[in-house]
């Protein structure tokens, strides 16, 4: 994999013709017998398809200079070591003795095409399920650590977030002072967010219900692109909503099925809220630094529209003052 793409802009997908996709799968032995259909996905170009087996796949090409060969070699490692220990989780195939792959500058992997929709809980007993999956996915995860994936920290979610967004050209020139007038502040209180003060594992990363998949009674974990290292709430945080006391009764459910196969610190709920803080901040800054990418803009219309930009003012407030609020108290005790 010596021929990678260097494109300091991030956006070389351009070059990423039907032409070179198939060429690309050809090279590991796979013959498409149908159109490549465009998966929702953002960050990366992924692409469904029928081989001439007759089997549905879906090819991945990483997002050129995101990540190093050996942090996607990580993320698919931790993708197979889950499967292997039967935790749903859909691993790339070995193709040709290997799972990463390059061709013309691109790296790219390929998976089974899995069925199923998004997991919607619909009370808490779907949700304590829900801590029982991830607490076994934790299990595994607990038994190794990442050499090469990022860890979660405040320079790397907020401070460097911060830095894109005062360069951005897309926040109206009428709402830059009230916008910095808050988030300013909030990312100088999110400074103190105890991170260190507890154990890190590895993580799916990004673990909401858009990235679990529901095909009868199995739940399956999907996209491990943002796996990395970090405390445990940060892969159960994401599926609390609404007011405080449900989520109260959400997280005990989850961290209910979560220890009957991994130990939950529970010290660990202070974090909420600056996690939550943590990824609006990043979201925006992401938002603003793809803006270059045409699939986001065709994806985020409202990216640059002066409404988005006051939703936003009114949610940082929201995070300011949720910040001096009391942390969940669980009922849960093991």
């Amino acid at each position: 994999m010596s021929n990678l793409l260097d494109h300091s802009s991030d956006f070389a997908f351009q070059g990423l013709t039907p032409d070179i996709v198939v060429n690309a799968l050809e090279s590991v032995g796979l013959y498409p017998a149908s159109g490549l259909l465009a998966l929702n996905s953002y960050e990366n170009r992924v692409y469904q398809f029928t081989d001439d087996d007759r089997k549905r796949y879906v090819a991945k090409f990483y997002r050129p200079s995101r990540w190093t060969t050996e942090q996607i070699q990580e993320e698919l490692n931790f993708a197979e070591e889950l499967a292997q220990a039967e935790v749903p989780a859909v691993s790339a195939l070995a193709l040709q003795g290997q799972r990463l792959h390059e061709f013309d500058g691109y790296r790219f992997c390929v998976y089974p095409s899995v069925g199923g929709r998004a997991f919607e809980p619909n009370d808490l007993d779907e949700l304590e399920r829900l801590g029982r999956q991830i607490g076994r996915m934790h299990a595994v995860a607990k038994a190794g650590r990442f050499e090469s994936r990022e860890t979660m920290t405040y320079d790397g979610f907020v401070a460097q977030s911060v830095v894109e967004l005062k360069q951005s050209e897309l926040l109206p020139a009428e709402l830059k002072e009230a916008f910095f007038a808050i988030l300013d502040p909030l990312a100088e209180r999110l400074k103190d967010t105890p991170l260190n003060q507890f154990e890190f594992q590895r993580l799916h990363g990004d673990c909401h219900i858009g990235n679990i998949l529901q095909y009868d009674d199995k739940l399956t974990f999907v996209d491990f692109d943002d796996c990395r290292s970090g405390p445990a709430l940060q892969d159960l945080w994401m599926m609390l909503s609404g007011p405080k006391e449900e989520q109260t009764l959400q997280l005990d459910a989850l961290v209910c099925g979560y220890e009957d196969f991994c130990d939950f610190d529970t010290e660990q709920v202070v974090l909420i809220e600056p996690l939550r803080s943590f990824r609006i901040i990043q979201y925006m800054a992401w938002l603003s630094r793809r803006w270059q990418d045409s699939a986001f803009q065709r994806a985020f219309p409202w990216f640059a529209e002066s409404r988005y930009w006051e939703q936003q003012i009114l949610a940082l407030k929201e995070q300011l003052a949720g910040l001096d609020d009391a942390p969940l108290n669980l009922g849960f005790n093991g």
